[in-house]
């Protein structure tokens, strides 16, 4: 247990450092916001701090923080370390820039500030991709969800031939398109309150179970420290993409700067944007731990951490607090996915209307691409149900490519921060981590280039260097005169 402790520590002390550093970086004012500036009633929508804050976290939160943990946890007690230093430097100033960043240049979405600050080319790229992520996290939202219900509280089979798996599919969906179209302050502003506290409420009633009930930890003096688990899979990169939501994310970006559209303070940032993530750290560590437990105690095996995560999830939920504290914690958990689909299926849509210039003022508009949206979001789904391997591939496409994502962030907070004469390293050096692990995991996948791991790790290696160089010169190339570099929010095209 002092393990784990000493990583909640580490959380909140290397929180409450660096996120006062990146504040002091960033420098907010009382200058007005795109949600004042631009108020539309629909995107652009002043909402107060409380509010943005639990929307953020429930954005960010889906089931990454709760089955990666579950998952790397089989790597040991290393992940109480990992986990809350890649938190504090990595996820959390990822957020914070991106969302501030966001703010500074009218609520830009990420694409459009990729345009900005790495260059058109980069963008055509990035834009596709981004929207590809989007649409892929939209269906593992359903699938998740939804399969965790029809087990977890119904105890039906989650088969393609359940008619009411189906049926919980489809009250999913509807309430995806609402989300959808509806002005975010309508229904999103609305329940999240709510969904907010139900997943507080689960997440400390894990946390405290693991006291109350006495669930054995392992110490990191005493199991070591592995690079590969009981399968087989190297700690580097497998653990940084399993781990991927509790850690970096790169589909945080996408909805911090759709959290600018609603902020009405850019002092309100370092909470709405940094301590979420921090938030999320926590839900992480507290799930990690609580799978450690469970698989001391021999409530689960390793199997079943490593294939069937959303089982253990149900196991621990009620042996920590009973059926009905059981039954709160587990909707707590499906309240994650839910969260973070809608939003992103919302920002998909943003995405895609500022790159074809509609005017999203107009209800029609919003219809008919939120059906063309929806109408690819069903046949994926339906795929994923009727190939037996349809999930996993859809799942580890999903969690290589929310890290790739998060490497373009990088590279954009990167570049900013060169521009502005901020100590851009501090980006540059996650990114060039992240830009190794997703290299050396697509270069190594069956799914990718299939090349043995020495190969992988050595031309990740030259990849990564490419990565770094290349930002360094092209954000000194295109640097702001000194006259633009005193003031962040400059918004001219370059």
């Amino acid at each position: 247990m002092i393990t784990f402790l000493a990583g909640i520590a580490l959380l909140i002390v290397g929180a409450m450092i660096y996120g006062r550093v990146c504040e002091k970086i960033m420098k907010p004012t009382d200058r007005k916001t795109p949600a004042v500036e631009k108020f539309d009633g629909v995107d652009f929508v002043p909402m107060k701090k409380w509010k943005n804050s639990l929307i953020e976290l429930l954005n960010i939160a889906g089931t990454g923080p709760i089955l990666g943990p579950i998952q790397g946890i089989l790597f040991g007690p290393i992940a109480f370390i990992t986990i809350p230093i890649g938190c504090f430097i990595g996820g959390a100033f990822h957020d914070y820039m991106s969302g501030m960043i966001s703010v500074r240049s009218g609520g830009e979405q990420m694409p459009a500030l990729v345009k900005r600050f790495l260059g058109k080319h980069v963008y055509v790229i990035y834009n596709i991709f981004v929207c590809l992520l989007m649409l892929l996290v939209g269906v593992v939202f359903i699938y998740t969800p939804g399969d965790l219900f029809i087990t977890q509280i119904l105890g039906q089979e989650s088969s393609f031939g359940n008619p009411v798996m189906w049926i919980v599919y489809g009250v999913i969906f509807a309430y995806y398109i609402i989300a959808t179209l509806l002005p975010i302050d309508k229904i999103i502003g609305k329940i999240y309150p709510v969904f907010g506290a139900v997943l507080l409420l689960s997440a400390v009633g894990v946390f405290l179970g693991l006291f109350f009930n006495g669930y054995p930890l392992d110490e990191i003096w005493e199991k070591g420290f592995s690079f590969v688990n009981p399968y087989g899979d190297n700690f580097i990169p497998i653990f940084f993409v399993t781990v991927a939501c509790g850690i970096v994310s790169g589909f945080h970006s996408t909805q911090a700067t759709l959290i600018s559209r609603t902020m009405g303070d850019e002092r309100e940032g370092r909470m709405t944007f940094y301590n979420m993530m921090i938030l999320e750290g926590f839900i992480a560590m507290v799930w990690a731990a609580a799978a450690m437990g469970a698989m001391n105690l021999g409530l689960a095996s390793a199997d079943m951490l490593h294939d069937h995560p959303t089982d253990v999830v149900g196991i621990i939920a009620r042996s920590m607090l009973g059926n009905i504290g059981g039954i709160i914690a587990i909707i707590g958990v499906i309240v994650l996915p839910v969260t973070s689909g809608d939003t992103a299926l919302r920002s998909l849509r943003i995405m895609i209307s500022d790159a074809l210039h509609i005017d999203t003022t107009k209800k029609r508009s919003n219809l008919i691409l939120a059906l063309i949206i929806f109408s690819v979001v069903a046949a994926i789904l339906v795929w994923a149900k009727a190939d037996s391997s349809g999930f996993n591939m859809l799942w580890r496409y999903f969690s290589w490519a929310n890290e790739s994502t998060a490497v373009f962030a990088f590279a954009m907070i990167s570049v900013y921060m060169i521009r502005h004469k901020m100590p851009y390293l501090m980006a540059l050096i996650p990114g060039m981590f992240y830009m190794y692990i997703v290299s050396a995991y697509i270069l190594n996948a069956k799914i990718g280039f299939n090349l043995p791991w020495t190969a992988a790790y050595i031309v990740s290696a030259v990849l990564t260097l490419g990565y770094a160089a290349g930002i360094v010169i092209y954000g000194r190339k295109h640097a702001a005169s000194p006259a633009q570099a005193l003031t962040p929010d400059n918004t001219t095209n370059n």
